[in-house]
């Protein structure tokens, strides 16, 4: 393709963002055959799962927020309000997670990440092992990503 001109643009395109994201899709799929053998499952699909505590009011005291994709389960938010923790409420809430994402849906894993002033020590009590370390993200901390093997 020498000679071939291209024009740049930058912003937000809602239509070429949806383009770009099919076009990888596609490539993907094409270029893996465990993508490919996931077409057309329920697995292929971003299904959104959500626990919740809330206390005797009905107010929210904390809370998980992720779903499940290949049979993977990402946690994407984990919370336990400050006069909630200490209880065991937040590995209740990551255990309920785990079971509804292996038992209803048949992940065989879950992953996570966290940061340095998070909660990394909480993770690995609860099962994970940490995969990756970037450090300075953002600048002056860590961001660690977990994974563990459910079941």
């Amino acid at each position: 393709m020498v000679g071939r001109m291209f024009r740049i643009e930058t912003g937000v395109d809602k239509e070429r963002l949806r383009l770009l994201r099919g076009a990888l899709r596609d490539a993907n799929r094409d270029a893996s055959p465990v993508l490919r053998a996931l077409q057309g499952t329920p697995e292929e699909r971003e299904e959104p799962l959500g626990v919740w505590a809330l206390d005797d009011a009905g107010e929210l005291v904390g809370g998980l927020s992720g779903y499940t994709w290949g049979r993977w389960l990402h946690v994407s938010l984990l919370w336990v309000a400050e006069d909630a923790r200490g209880a065991g409420l937040g590995g209740r809430l990551l255990a309920d997670a785990e079971r509804l994402a292996a038992e209803e849906r048949g992940c065989l894993n879950s992953r996570l990440e966290t940061w340095d002033f998070q909660a990394p020590a909480f993770y690995r009590q609860q099962g994970y092992e940490v995969v990756a370390v970037i450090p300075d993200y953002p600048e002056g901390h860590k961001e660690f990503t977990l994974t563990k093997r459910l079941g």
